[in-house]
């Protein structure tokens, strides 16, 4: 199957590669959002295929990935034929809503187009109007290294973390980095962090660390929580959005809306490794069951292939 969708989420779009199919995406001189083609980030394979943005007319898919409101309102009537903006379309919602967090309609109101949602929470919260809805949850790769926690501190890693403010959890991580030591790592975190750690070389540096601190308030569940459970890292975070049905407080993590309560497990983390280890490694076996690329990849070709074959959305079959 051939896929057309734009360059958005540079490591969602790497685990969306690893399935049985062909990705297209277009590419521009200026590198304008999603328009980056592969880059030098993430080692894509032979799949993940640029074409310029002017050429695309030319070429055939079997299905279009929407993944932006740009994507949908601008970006198809610009480098889309009118034969292509027939085929078979996807919109790919990786947020919870940014306005109202129960009342906000989404842009898609198409039954023609199939909604996905990354998460539960954020299916929640959307008011999808009548548009046929699955939830795709996250997939990603075990890297094979695994979590040492000699680093007696905690590592945050978040992009652009000062001017994303409160909702992303800057003020909390203030708050906490004043009784435990953190380190943060991202693009644009100026005095605050390390700078940008490239994806590939973040496992590595990640697994050192004593436990992963996810500070932020009102977002999908992240990546790199994934990642990091995948690890074997212990993960602290807020007990809100998806999280709260991810980790099994005590268990498998530590989650809570109480920081106090938060700061005092971090200092239980630093003071007690082998603690930090058990919970590491129950939250690792969590996350290979839940969060495992062949479910994910599965879930994506079942989509895909419904889709391009004409299929309605009741006969879809994707497992949870």
């Amino acid at each position: 199957m051939k896929i057309f969708t734009w360059h958005i989420h540079g490591s969602y779009l790497f685990y969306l590669s690893q399935g049985n199919y062909e990705i297209y995406i277009p590419v521009k001189d200026e590198k304008t959002e999603g328009y980056y083609g592969r880059g030098e980030t993430f080692p894509f394979g032979n799949n993940v295929i640029e074409i310029p943005a002017e050429q695309v007319k030319d070429h055939h898919f079997d299905c279009i990935l929407f993944q932006t409101n740009h994507n949908y309102l601008v970006d198809q009537f610009e480098i889309l034929s009118q034969e292509q903006r027939q085929l078979p379309q996807i919109y790919l919602e990786h947020d919870p809503p940014s306005q109202h967090p129960t009342n906000t309609r989404h842009l898609v109101n198409d039954p023609e187009i199939t909604l996905v949602h990354v998460t539960h929470f954020n299916n929640l919260m959307w008011n999808s109007n009548h548009v046929p809805v699955k939830v795709i949850e996250h997939g990603v790769i075990d890297s094979g290294i695994h979590y040492s926690g000699h680093l007696a501190k905690g590592i945050v890693v978040i992009n652009n973390l000062p001017a994303r403010g409160r909702l992303l959890g800057f003020d909390i991580f203030q708050q906490v980095r004043r009784d435990i030591p953190l380190d943060l790592a991202g693009m644009n975190t100026g005095d605050w962090g390390m700078g940008e750690v490239l994806h590939p070389q973040l496992p590595q540096l990640e697994s050192q660390y004593r436990f992963f601190f996810n500070p932020i308030r009102y977002t999908s569940l992240g990546l790199a929580v994934c990642e990091a459970m995948m690890m074997g890292i212990p993960v602290v975070g807020l007990a809100t959005t998806e999280l709260s049905a991810v980790i099994d407080n005590g268990y498998s993590g530590f989650i809570h809306t109480d920081i106090d309560y938060l700061i005092g497990k971090m200092k239980l983390l630093i003071e007690n490794r082998q603690l930090a280890l058990e919970i590491g490694n129950n939250g690792r076996k969590a996350a290979l069951k839940r969060f495992n690329i062949e479910r994910f990849t599965k879930d994506w070709e079942a989509l895909f292939t419904q889709a391009a074959a004409g299929k309605t959305y009741k006969n879809l079959q994707i497992t949870i």
